[in-house]
């Protein structure tokens, strides 16, 4: 069992994709209300080595000895891997030792404002950067970020990484009805994304529930009105999680154990990943499933989100 890679894990964007975490739980730059690793421990903004690289590339190396390439190397996990000053040395690795596998960072882009962040990130062949937000309003509101953190330099960063940028940038946003599904928003977040000018715009909702309750997911309605309304190329909406299931990374026996412990009792997604010893994201990929297949239920208690089984009052 590794303890900074994960997976390959069932990846709705990237196929079979071998996770790696630069940062412990949670430290990341924002405290989103829907992010499903749950709430952020250390919000900052302060770049440091938070896990050490030469553990991980020790760990890769193994990957690489006893299993066959994955069809992507995402950087992803508990928190914002650009906080990682080892990034770019990581990144570099891979390119020199697996130079045919494609490199992604999932990263919230906050700090694309840092020229020294925009370098570590040069050798990647896909960055998939965040934008929730066209307003300081919103910008609190949904993504609760650090207080060093400006929505204008935020912007101006991910702008600025564009022209730097010699790869594929997919822009993700997060649409949250009733925080920035208006005209206005909507308006903004347009204008912000022709200056930014990614290769492509993914839609994207509640998959899971988030660190607050009361949040819904936007309708596959919704988001297509959306989609129509901005009316720029290259928008697309993020598809359903049951496609999880055809992928060649989706395995039996890891739904299994995930479903096995949650029908012993319910469990919080931290629970379930000391008892099963799988990361937290891998094992959000399987929830979607059994949430989707109606194997599971979600059920908001005092100590946090539960999971419980579907069939429970049955028994």
């Amino acid at each position: 069992m590794y303890k900074y890679i994960f997976g390959p894990v069932p990846s709705r964007r990237l196929g079979m994709s071998l996770g790696v975490d630069m940062v412990p739980k949670k430290v990341c730059s924002l405290n989103c209300v829907y992010c499903e690793v749950g709430q952020t421990t250390l919000l900052t903004t302060q770049r440091n080595e938070y896990v050490p690289k030469r553990e991980i590339i020790e760990e890769l190396k193994d990957f690489f000895a006893n299993h066959p390439d994955p069809d992507y190397i995402t950087f992803s996990g508990y928190g914002e891997p650009t906080l990682n000053i080892a990034l770019g040395e990581v990144i570099a690795y891979l390119k020199k030792e697996k130079p045919g596998v494609p490199v992604a960072v999932l990263t919230n882009g906050t700090l694309f404002s840092d020229p020294a962040v925009r370098q570590s990130l040069l050798q990647a062949d896909l960055v998939l950067p965040s934008l929730d937000a066209a307003t300081t309003e919103v910008f609190q509101k949904i993504n609760r970020p650090s207080g060093m953190l400006d929505l204008e330099k935020y912007l101006e960063g991910l702008a600025d990484f564009r022209k730097e940028f010699t790869g594929k940038i997919w822009l993700e946003v997060f649409i949250l009805p009733g925080f920035n599904d208006s005209i206005p928003q909507l308006d903004g977040l347009k204008k912000a994304i022709l200056k930014i000018h990614p290769d492509a715009v993914q839609l994207n909702t509640l998959d899971r529930p988030g660190t607050e309750p009361g949040l819904r997911s936007a309708t596959r309605k919704e988001l297509e009105s959306i989609k129509d309304y901005w009316d720029i190329q290259g928008v697309e909406i993020i598809s359903s999680s049951t496609t999880r299931k055809n992928t060649t990374a989706y395995r039996e026996d890891i739904r299994d154990a995930i479903l096995e412990t949650i029908n012993r009792r319910p469990c919080t997604l931290d629970d379930i990943s000391r008892i099963t010893g799988l990361h937290v994201n891998e094992i959000n990929k399987y929830l979607d499933t059994l949430e989707e297949t109606g194997d599971i239920l979600t059920e908001r208690q005092e100590r946090g989100l539960f999971y419980i089984p579907a069939n429970r009052n049955e028994k």
